[in-house]
């Protein structure tokens, strides 16, 4: 049995199901607005990568070290993007959230804190984690600022850690979140939520 069982996941209009190939169109649709894929510090696929891009993430779910999920506008089946459980160790009862991106109309809207308070609390409270880490590139100023506001700690850098899609070598930033700080970062990010629907 896997760690990370297929699972759909929903709460303010958003739901999160199990990437697949027939998200292919949509995510396509969602990697367009924006045109997403020419940023340097992102894994967003190129148009004609974008079903090579998903059958990745089912291999790395097959192996079990990622698990993919398609961000879905509940109501209208609208893909929004896509975000994954990562460098899954059920040893230690560990997953990271990332290859997180959405299409540029919905950024700065409440469906990132939406999708991460879903995979957050399904870490935790169903998968039993101890530990949710997070990690991005030290140039991605957005993603850190949005990690942070989740609650979650800066461990450190790892200088020249991977190789961007440009060929650069990049320093990767790395966040976690024990279990023990769960609580009190659910209450922030509801209250920011209730907050910004008001």
């Amino acid at each position: 049995m896997a760690f990370v069982e297929p699972v759909t996941l929903r709460d303010r209009g958003v739901r999160l199901e199990p990437l697949a190939l027939a998200h292919e169109d949509g995510l396509r649709a969602a990697a367009a607005d924006g045109e997403l894929w020419k940023l340097r510090i992102t894994s967003v696929p190129e148009p004609q990568d974008t079903r090579s891009y998903i059958e990745a993430a089912l291999k790395m779910r097959e192996d079990g070290n990622r698990f993919a999920f398609a961000v879905v506008e509940d109501a209208t089946g609208k893909v929004l993007g896509s975000t994954s459980y990562h460098d899954i160790v059920p040893a230690v009862k560990r997953v990271e959230i990332g290859w997180t991106w959405y299409r540029q109309s919905v950024q700065r809207t409440h469906v990132n804190t939406t999708a991460k308070l879903l995979m957050m609390g399904h870490a935790f409270n169903t998968l039993g984690c101890h530990v949710v880490g997070w990690r991005t590139d030290n140039y991605n100023f957005a993603s850190q600022r949005a990690i942070e506001r989740l609650g979650a700690k800066k461990d450190g850098v790892l200088r020249g850690h991977a190789l961007r899609r440009d060929g650069t070598i990049r320093d990767t930033v790395m966040y976690s979140m024990r279990a023990g700080e769960w609580p009190e970062a659910k209450a922030q990010l509801l209250y920011l939520l209730e907050r910004h629907a008001q």
